[in-house]
């Protein structure tokens, strides 16, 4: 009987043991991730690099990862770039090739709810065929939340909750006021698929840090999880006031963290609907702009600092970076142009990646090349979902290049903005920007000063004809909405 009664024992020991370890597997085989991305933030805003913007946790972020120094988006501006990340499809493959917002308010008109509703901003959105992260790792049983900026349609069949994710409270155009949550004077905030103003009054850095941290609550520890945090900081307010709209709004007790500001505004005679207007001046505006950065810096830090209470943080793939090239009060340096621009200052964002459980090294400045496109495909081997069947993919697993095993598989990438066009191939870049146009040779000239086309013609000739080439590619793909004719 005794010996009977061992044999139980060590039965359900082994049973413990293999359950406990399997469980440690699939933890580690399904990190969880957190995707946070700033918008119009510059190439050189971080503390770290000594401009004198505040930003301990990105700091912290950047000596516990790895920080990409040459690492691109897919559109020199926000709703292409922000479908790209999500889709892994360049802007001309997935439909999102240029933005989802009205013209007119930049003129100083305000909508009606009735002239608005009919409006391309309130109608348009990605197609209903693209493939996003959230859905892709839906299916190895990840929960998914977005706190933010959607900016990829307004109807419900296009929200977040309709396209994968499990929960989304934010705006869904591409920028609001920072404490009415208008756009223009049109509220703009949504809790799922309803319009919502309870939080009216409130600035909307805090609203995003609350959500993402009641979603940590909910679901850190006790299943997968795929945050999207894509804050509006540091993009300029949205508001037919002149003077909120030239500049950042950023709450008080970050502004005091800056050296006082001697003159606030200016009266202008040359703004373009309001003349004369008072304006921000150029040194209020980047007092301003590193506010909002440092604001959204401390709900960066709240949310680390959960995952570290919850001890789940090594186990989660934390991503950060912008949006595209900062404007307004943003420094860029040292590259050349800023956002909407097929420059560097236009493309080239700062980037950093945390992952010490997948062997991301500690304190590494990484050149690869790198971009947006590659969340998605590394996102899956990372976790271990199938990629989308029959989808065309533009990015690349980065996971071999951010461990050292292996140089970037991305050879090559290209911008089409309107008629504006950046192509690199290698180390070398053909930038047209209306009349100005140039060959540059990145490795040596990151700042794009040394046009390189009339001594290198075989390169300039090289280069257009791969553009071209993927021009073509794009041309030929199956068309997708909003914007091509089909």
């Amino acid at each position: 009987m005794a010996s009977k009664t061992r044999l139980i024992s060590t039965s359900l020991l082994i049973l413990f043991i293999s359950v406990f370890c399997t469980g440690g597997t699939q933890a580690a085989d399904r990190p969880n991730i957190l995707l946070i991305v700033s918008d119009d933030q510059g190439y050189n805003d971080l503390g770290l690099l000594g401009n004198g913007i505040i930003t301990p946790s990105l700091d912290r972020l950047a000596r516990e990862g790895t920080r990409l120094t040459n690492f691109y988006v897919a559109w020199p501006a926000c709703t292409p770039s922000r479908a790209s990340l999500l889709t892994g499809r360049y802007p001309q493959r997935n439909g999102i090739y240029d933005m989802i917002r009205n013209e007119a308010p930049d003129y100083g008109h305000s909508y009606t709810p009735e002239e608005y509703a009919v409006t391309f901003e309130r109608i348009g959105g990605m197609d209903e065929r693209e493939v996003i992260i959230p859905a892709v790792l839906k299916s190895v049983g990840y929960k998914s939340g977005i706190y933010g900026k959607w900016d990829l349609g307004a109807l419900q069949r296009m929200l977040p909750t309709s396209r994968g994710f499990d929960d989304f409270y934010g705006f869904v155009n591409t920028g609001i006021d920072y404490f009415t949550h208008e756009r223009y004077s049109v509220p703009s905030m949504m809790r799922n698929l309803s319009p919502t103003e309870e939080d009216k009054g409130t600035y909307c850095t805090y609203l995003f840090q609350r959500e993402a941290l009641r979603f940590l609550e909910e679901h850190a520890g006790q299943e997968p999880f795929f945050l999207y945090v894509p804050f509006n900081a540091p993009h300029n307010s949205s508001s037919l006031d002149p003077t909120i709209r030239s500049s950042v709004q950023a709450p008080e007790k970050f502004k005091e963290m800056y050296p006082p500001v001697e003159v606030e505004t200016r009266v202008t005679d040359k703004h373009r609907y309001a003349s004369p207007a008072t304006v921000v001046t150029p040194d209020a505006r980047r007092r301003d702009y590193r506010a909002a950065v440092t604001c959204m810096d401390a709900a960066i830090g709240e949310m680390l600092d959960t995952l570290e209470e919850k001890g789940i943080l090594n186990d989660t793939i934390v991503v950060f970076f912008s949006d595209n090239g900062g404007s307004g009060g943003a420094d860029n340096s040292p590259l050349r142009g800023h956002k909407g621009q097929t420059w560097e200052g236009g493309i080239r964002v700062p980037c950093i990646v945390r992952w010490p459980g997948g062997k991301v090294k500690a304190g590494v400045v990484n050149d690869e090349f790198l971009t947006s496109l590659e969340l998605l495909p590394s996102f899956a081997t990372a976790t271990g979902a199938e990629l989308p069947a029959n989808v065309v993919l533009d990015g690349y697993d980065w996971w071999p290049t951010l461990r050292g095993e292996s140089s970037s598989p991305r050879k090559e990438m290209f911008w089409k903005r309107r008629d504006l066009i950046g192509a690199r191939v290698g180390k070398w870049k053909w930038v047209q920007m209306g009349k100005r146009t140039g060959l540059y040779d990145l490795q040596a000239d990151i700042a794009e000063k040394n046009d390189l086309s009339k001594m290198r013609p075989e390169i300039l000739a090289m280069v257009k004809d791969r553009y071209t080439s993927w021009l073509q590619e794009m041309e030929a793909a199956e068309p997708r909405g909003p914007f091509r004719d089909y």
